[in-house]
């Protein structure tokens, strides 16, 4: 069953290759496609293409459907190549010729362009939500260990003192600079293509305002041939929103598994969270946050991939934009469920006691101690020389008493500006 059918026979082979994984990936935008298909059903009654009574029994096919896939009892059989023909053979099934006249006014190429931008508009609400979640999560995090002491490093050398309130501030405050960018992909998404059909319009007097107000778009995307051109555009906007809060969740999760080594043993978790090797009783691996460091770089090339897709493409469809459809809802997902299992792991961190007296820790307080000289009048290249010189003959002896009370410090974190920025996201 296809939208194109003209009675003709295709080869299997060729069938095969250019449908691909759709039937499977379809019905995550199956309710997006009705939800399409009856705006589009009530504006075609609205100018007269469809009767009253049509419509009512569009919309009573429609519901019925809407119902099946909230059950679970939508299935798009092998004999369909997609949602879309899956749904106007349903339509035809029970209604007959009323059925066949929901494709009026419209192509397959602005019906799956339009499912495709409800199904981003909903999900990067969702990213937008959960990413909020964890900021929070991270937030009474930073709050409850604020004044407890962690080293920092650079290079992956000690360096100078850090703050589990620091730490955890910093990547939730990073996460708000992630939220820019999902806000971003969101406006972009929040334009109405239907009515652009085949990428040049239609010759039917069809309302495009009514359908934007019914599917509640901020605004049409005007342009009929610009409408089919945000393929492609759309999805590099949203995989370079979603790989910036994948990268965020990268760079904690690796920042987790080093603290959870023993070498650091700054963190732990419980044991039910962790798991064990087959040869070696001891163990306890951070499993959850390798894999989420490995799914979220998995994301972040995504943009790559869809770039090189759609980079030199000239203006109208083609059919290289089917591609992107499977690996961007898999990424939706992918991340959806990411920031689920980052926010209720790290909710049960356990933040270790650390004795800053520790050998390996004596250079920590060298910055401290030589801006407390500077401040007793010498200059800085003297007593960073005088510090140095102690650190190179073993005399030296860490002052720990120096406060930092600078915005954004470890004694001053500015928790509630911070969250005043999210609050503007």
């Amino acid at each position: 069953m296809k939208l194109w059918d003209k009675g003709l026979s295709i080869d299997k082979k060729i069938e095969h290759f250019t449908v691909g994984n759709d039937r499977e990936i379809d019905i995550h935008i199956a309710p997006y496609d009705l939800q399409a298909s009856l705006a589009h059903a009530k504006m075609l009654a609205s100018i007269g293409i469809i009767t009253g009574e049509e419509l009512e029994q569009l919309t009573t096919g429609i519901t019925t459907l809407q119902q099946q896939v909230e059950d679970g009892t939508f299935i798009i059989d092998a004999q369909f190549e997609d949602v879309h023909s899956k749904i106007e053979f349903e339509l035809t099934k029970m209604y007959g010729e009323v059925g066949k006249k929901i494709h009026t006014a419209r192509s397959r190429n602005d019906q799956v362009l339009v499912a495709l931008q409800l199904y981003y508009k909903d999900n990067l609400q969702l990213i937008s939500g959960k990413t909020k979640t964890l900021f929070n999560t991270l937030f009474q995090l930073a709050e409850q260990y604020k004044t407890k002491l962690l080293p920092g490093y650079t290079h992956l050398q000690v360096a100078m003192p850090s703050s589990f309130g620091l730490w955890f501030s910093a990547y939730a405050e990073l996460l708000i600079d992630d939220l820019y960018m999902v806000n971003a992909a969101l406006k972009t998404v929040d334009q109405n293509p239907l009515g652009s059909a085949a990428g040049y319009g239609s010759s039917f007097p069809i309302d495009r305002e009514f359908t934007t107000k019914e599917l509640g778009f901020e605004t049409l995307k005007y342009n009929v041939v610009a409408a089919q051109m945000s393929r492609g555009k759309s999805e590099r906007t949203i995989t370079m929103a979603l790989g910036s809060v994948s990268n965020t969740l990268a760079r904690f999760a690796m920042d987790i598994c080093l603290y959870m080594s023993q070498n650091f043993d700054f963190i732990s978790f419980p044991d039910e969270l962790t798991t064990g090797s087959s040869i070696m009783p001891h163990k306890k691996n951070p499993d959850v946050f390798e894999l989420i460091r490995g799914k979220c770089n998995k994301i972040q090339a995504l943009y790559t991939e869809t770039l090189l897709i759609t980079n030199n493409l000239p203006s109208g469809y083609h059919r290289d934009y089917q591609l992107l459809k499977e690996n961007i809802i898999n990424a939706f997902e992918e991340l959806k469920d990411v920031l689920d299992i980052f926010d209720y792991a790290i909710q049960q961190v356990i933040v270790k006691d650390i004795d800053l007296q520790d050998e390996k820790y004596k250079y920590l307080f060298t910055v401290d101690n030589i801006n407390t000289l500077v401040e007793n009048v010498m200059s800085f290249r003297e007593a960073y020389q005088k510090i140095g010189g102690e650190v190179v003959n073993g005399t030296y002896t860490p002052d720990t008493s120096k406060k930092h009370t600078h915005i954004g410090s470890i004694d001053n974190l500015c928790l509630d500006k911070i969250r005043e920025k999210l609050n503007l996201v």
